[in-house]
C-alpha cells in the first residue's frame, strides 16, 4: 500500500449525482484500486457555500455513500468518508487561506459563475473555497486529481498553494498531477450539448440522473438534441449533440467512436437515440438497485463512513502536524 500512488477526489452532495458524475469520474474511481491508494470523500462542506436544506443535506451525503458503493467502489479498496468527518480538512484548509492570494481567488472560474447565479449569497465561503480544495488534495499528499477537462483549474490553484508553502517552509506538501480520463471526461447536457451536464441543470429532459427509472431515462433521450443532418459523425463542433450521445454511447458500450459511427451508418438519429438510451438503462440499472439495498441498510452504511473517516483522518493528521510545526504553532 505505501508504495502506491494516492488519488483523492470528491463530489458535492448537493443534489443528485448525474449520469455525467458517473461516466465522468466514478466509473473511472472504481477501476483505480489496484494499481492507487485511493481516498474519495463525500465533500459537504464545500456544499454550504449554496444554502442547503439539512434534511437533504443529510439524505444526499447518505445516498452519495450509497451510490458509491453500489457504482463499485469496494469500501475496504478505497477510503470513502465525509469531509465533515475530519476536521484536519477545515484546520488546514484556514492555513492555506492565509497563503492564497486575493487575485488568485478573484480569477477562479467557479467564483464568477456560481456568484452570478446565486447573486443573494455571495459569501466569503463562495470566494475562498479554493484554499479548502486544496487542503484536501493536500492533507492526504495526494499525487494524481481526477478530475473534468473543465476543472484543471482548481488544480492548478492548489499546486500554487502548495509550490508557495514549500517554497516559504521546505519540502512540506507534495505537487499533485490532474489525473483526466480519455473518454467519457466530459458529458454534455441532452438539451444544451454546449453546457456540461449538471446537477444544478434546470432545463427539462436535459440531465441523467443514477436514480432514475428506466421509462424516463429512454424518453430523455428520445428527445435529446441532435441536428438537422442524419450522418452519425463524431465532430463536437459541428456536431455537438450527436457527439456528446456517441461520448455516453461509447462510455456506456465499451464501443469506440469509428464503431459506433459504422454501426449507426445510414440508419437515422432515431435508432442511433434509442440505442444509446437503452445502454444507459442498462449500465444505471444494477446501479441504481444496488443503492436502494444498500439504503436500506443504515448500519452497514454507517460503518463505512465512519471506518473511512479514521483512515483519513490518520493520513490527514500526519500531514496536518507537520504543518502546524513549520509554522511554530505550540505542540498540544
Amino acid at each position: 500500500m505505501d508504495n502506491k500512488k494516492i488519488i483523492l477526489s470528491g463530489i458535492q452532495p448537493s443534489g443528485k449525482l448525474t449520469l455525467g458524475s458517473y461516466l465522468g469520474a466514478i466509473k473511472n474511481w472504481a477501476e483505480l484500486a489496484e494499481e492507487y491508494d485511493c481516498y474519495y470523500a463525500i465533500v459537504d462542506m464545500h456544499a454550504i457555500t449554496v444554502r442547503q436544506e439539512p434534511a437533504e443535506l443529510r439524505r444526499t451525503t447518505l445516498e452519495q455513500i450509497a451510490q458509491y458503493v453500489a457504482a463499485g467502489l469496494d469500501p475496504e479498496k478505497n477510503t470513502l468518508f465525509i469531509q465533515s468527518h475530519v476536521s484536519a480538512h477545515a484546520e488546514l484548509g484556514w492555513v492555506l487561506s492565509c497563503y492564497t492570494m486575493f487575485g488568485e481567488l478573484s480569477r477562479m472560474t467557479q467564483f464568477k459563475d456560481k456568484s452570478a447565479k446565486n447573486s443573494e449569497n455571495i459569501n466569503a465561503g463562495l470566494f475562498t473555497y479554493p484554499a479548502l480544495m486544496a487542503a484536501d488534495i493536500l492533507l492526504y499528499q495526494a499525487d494524481l486529481v481526477p478530475v473534468g477537462d473543465d476543472q484543471k483549474q482548481h488544480v492548478e490553484i492548489c499546486r500554487d498553494i502548495a509550490q508557495r508553502f514549500n517554497g516559504i517552509y521546505g519540502d512540506t506538501f507534495k505537487i499533485p498531477e490532474p489525473f483526466i480520463p480519455k473518454i467519457g471526461a466530459r458529458i454534455m447536457s441532452l438539451q444544451e450539448p454546449e453546457s456540461k451536464m449538471s446537477k444544478s441543470d434546470k432545463t427539462a429532459g436535459g440531465c441523467i440522473y443514477l436514480m432514475d427509472k428506466p421509462e424516463d431515462i429512454l424518453r430523455a433521450f428520445k428527445r435529446a438534441v441532435t441536428d438537422s443532418d442524419t450522418a452519425v459523425r463524431y465532430d463536437p463542433q459541428e456536431k455537438p449533440g450527436v457527439s456528446n450521445l456517441m461520448q455516453i454511447y461509447a462510455a456506456c458500450s465499451g464501443k469506440t467512436l469509428e464503431a459506433i459511427a459504422a454501426e449507426f451508418d445510414g440508419r437515422g438519429y432515431g435508432d442511433f437515440k434509442a440505442a444509446v438510451g437503452e445502454a444507459v438503462v442498462e449500465t444505471l440499472r444494477p446501479i441504481r438497485e444496488e443503492t436502494t439495498r444498500l439504503l436500506g441498510d443504515k448500519a452497514y452504511l454507517e460503518s463505512i463512513y465512519k471506518s473511512g473517516a479514521e483512515r483519513a483522518a490518520r493520513a490527514a493528521n500526519r500531514t496536518l502536524q507537520k504543518v502546524y510545526k513549520k509554522l511554530g504553532f505550540v505542540a498540544k
